[in-house]
Order: structure tokens, then C-alpha cells, then sequence
């Protein structure tokens, strides 16, 4: 009998020691997991910060939460080709694909010729950054013209504006007052329209571009194809209502002679001011925005790449990333409002420079008596 005991006694510490024993087999195996899933970042912040024909939102397990979105594209050989991009999951559809990695057409649509080269066709489908550019744009609409039907329901002087209405005119007069009316000079109200819908318009971006998700996220005012049109359109009102004083500076300045002829240097070095002073704004908002949006996503990445690195250290990691993230969050706010503010003054400053009059010094009359 005792020995029968001995050896279910035995048979039990066994049987514990081998479940104690597994979770530290399974540890064993965590680092190899770990290794076999790393965080690719590269992946994760080029895919926040770039443009795609889907809209992820979040993922669920193993299912990814996304809004398809057009495709509308037309080919030389094929025609044109409407369909959500759902249909591109499962590779191409209609003859057309995404590129993969390490094409020269990468994550764009392409399709094969007859000798399997990728060829590019004309895309005008709407894309995430065109979508939220429109999203946002309808919601700038809406957002003035809810300020402009409350003063016109309560004509000037009946009732001070209080709450979000009171918010925006005091935005708008601060850019009217401060930016506008003193940087480009008498004839400000000309250029009004334009450089008020600049700022709200990169700061309405900026904003939506802070928020972690749907709608918001969209990397807009970070992409160079969006600052370029908004540089172009300060190109436009600079040079197209610019006075004969401003192309006269630039053609033939009050230099000496030997510096306008025989060779027009400074005739060359201003008219290549014209240029430069547009791409300057172009470059300044993409290049801020981008890099704020990447800082932020590469201090989230963070704690998934110490993950690996044990529990004392990621947790140290970890808190250290989220403590970084407010404060990139909320430096962001600031420079949200920096950068529209910043581009719409240079934009008045430059408009200003080409409307401003020749300065005549005065003479020393000696009048008869």
C-alpha cells in the first residue's frame, strides 16, 4: 500500500512539473515568435503618410477595416474602367493591378502590354487624399457659410456673436487685421477672399490630419502635389495682378549699369526670384507637415519594437513613447496653426511686394514770396 502511494505521489509531482514547465517552453518559443513577427515601420508610417485606393481604418484580428473607393481609370487599348477597389484584393480585375514593391509604378495601377511591361494609364480615381481633400473642403464650405447665415439673420449691431461663431470672427479678423490688410497694403480687399480661404483651408487640414481616426488621419496638407497647387494659386495672384513697378524691379533694376548689360545679371536673378519664392512656400508646408506626422507614427511604432526587448524595458519604452506622443500631439496643434498662419503671411507679403508703388523722394522747393 505505502508503495502504491510513493508512486501516485510520484506520478503527481511529475505531472505538475510539466505544467509548470510549459509556459516557460512557451517563453522559449516568444522570441522566435517575435522574430517571425517583426514591426515592419517602414510599412506603417508610409502607409499613414502616403496616398492608396482604399481607406484602412482599423484592423480586427486578422480582418482589415477599409472603405473602398473609385477607381476610375482609362487605358489607350482597353477604354475606361470603373469599379471600387475592392475588386483589387485579389490581384488584378479588368487587366488592371497594383504594382508591387520595387516597380518604378510602385503602389499605383498599372497594366501589361503584349510584352508584359507595366504601362501606366490615366488614373482619376479617387484616392484616400483625394477623398479626405473633398471631404474636408465640403466641410469648410458648410462651416462658413453656418458663420455667414448667423450675421445674416442678426444684422451688425444688434447681437455680439458668442460660442464657435465668435471663435471664427475673431480668427477672421486676426488674419483680415494682422496678416492681410498690413503685409499686402490699400489693396488688401482684392486679395482677401483668396488668402482667408488659404489659411482655413491648410488649417482645417492640418487639424483633420491630427485626428487617429475616420475621418481624419489623411496625410493632405503633407503632400506635395496639394502644397503645389496651393504655391501655384500664390503664383498666380503674385504675378497676374502685379503693377509696372513690380516687372520693371524685376527686368530692369535700380542697380548699376554694368550689372543689367552687357549680361543681365540681376535681371536673371530676380526673375528666378519669381520662381523660387513659390517653391519655398510648396516645400516649408509639405516638409513640416510630413515630418510631424512621421515623428509621431515612429514614437507609436516604438513600443511594438521593444516589445521584444523585455518587460522592463518596454514598459519603460512604452510609457516614455506615450508621454512623447501628448507632447508631439499637442506641439502639432501649435504648428497646425503656424504653418497656415506662415504661409498665408509669405503669400501676402509677396502679393504686397508686387503691388507696391515706386517711392518718390521729395524735393527741396524754394518757393517765392
Amino acid at each position: 500500500m505505502n508503495g502504491l502511494k510513493h508512486k501516485n505521489f510520484r506520478m503527481i509531482l511529475t505531472l505538475l512539473v510539466a505544467l509548470l514547465m510549459l509556459p516557460a517552453s512557451a517563453r522559449a518559443d516568444e522570441p522566435q515568435a517575435a522574430a517571425e513577427e517583426k514591426v515592419d515601420v517602414k510599412e506603417i508610417v508610409f502607409g499613414h503618410i502616403g496616398d492608396a485606393y482604399e481607406w484602412h481604418i482599423t484592423t480586427w484580428g486578422e480582418h482589415h477595416v477599409t472603405i473602398p473607393l473609385p477607381v476610375i481609370v482609362y487605358s489607350p487599348t482597353t477604354g475606361w474602367h470603373t469599379f471600387l477597389s475592392s475588386k483589387l484584393h485579389h490581384g488584378s480585375y479588368e487587366g488592371l493591378s497594383i504594382a508591387p514593391e520595387g516597380s518604378p509604378y510602385e503602389g499605383k495601377l498599372v497594366e501589361h502590354d503584349a510584352q508584359g511591361a507595366e504601362v501606366r494609364p490615366w488614373d482619376f480615381s479617387i484616392t484616400k487624399i483625394a477623398f479626405a481633400l473633398m471631404l474636408n473642403s465640403l466641410l469648410l464650405v458648410i462651416i462658413i457659410l453656418g458663420v455667414a447665415r448667423w450675421y445674416k439673420r442678426h444684422p451688425e449691431g444688434t447681437q455680439a456673436p458668442r460660442g464657435f461663431v465668435g471663435m471664427m470672427e475673431m480668427f477672421i479678423m486676426m488674419v483680415n487685421d494682422d496678416i492681410i490688410k498690413s503685409c499686402v497694403g490699400p489693396k488688401y480687399k482684392k486679395f482677401a477672399p483668396y488668402l482667408l480661404t488659404a489659411f482655413f483651408f491648410i488649417f482645417l487640414n492640418n487639424l483633420m490630419g491630427l485626428l487617429p481616426i475616420f475621418p481624419g488621419g489623411a496625410n493632405v496638407t503633407g503632400n506635395m502635389a496639394i502644397t503645389f497647387v496651393l504655391a501655384f494659386c500664390t503664383f498666380l495672384a503674385v504675378n497676374l495682378f502685379g503693377n509696372k513697378h513690380y516687372w520693371k524691379d524685376i527686368f530692369w533694376p535700380e542697380v548699376p549699369w554694368w550689372l543689367k548689360a552687357p549680361v543681365p545679371m540681376m535681371p536673371l536673378i530676380e526673375f528666378f526670384g519669381i520662381l523660387t519664392k513659390p517653391f519655398a512656400l510648396m516645400l516649408r508646408l509639405f516638409a513640416n507637415m510630413l515630418a510631424g506626422h512621421m515623428a509621431m507614427l515612429v514614437l507609436v511604432c516604438l513600443v511594438f519594437i521593444s516589445a521584444s526587448m523585455g518587460p522592463v524595458l518596454n514598459a519603460g519604452l512604452s510609457v516614455t513613447s506615450v508621454f512623447f506622443n501628448i507632447f508631439m500631439n499637442a506641439l502639432e496643434l501649435l504648428v497646425a496653426f503656424l504653418q497656415a498662419y506662415v504661409f498665408t503671411m509669405l503669400s501676402a507679403v509677396f502679393i504686397g511686394l508686387a503691388q507696391e508703388e515706386p517711392h518718390h523722394e521729395p524735393t527741396n522747393e524754394i518757393k517765392e514770396i
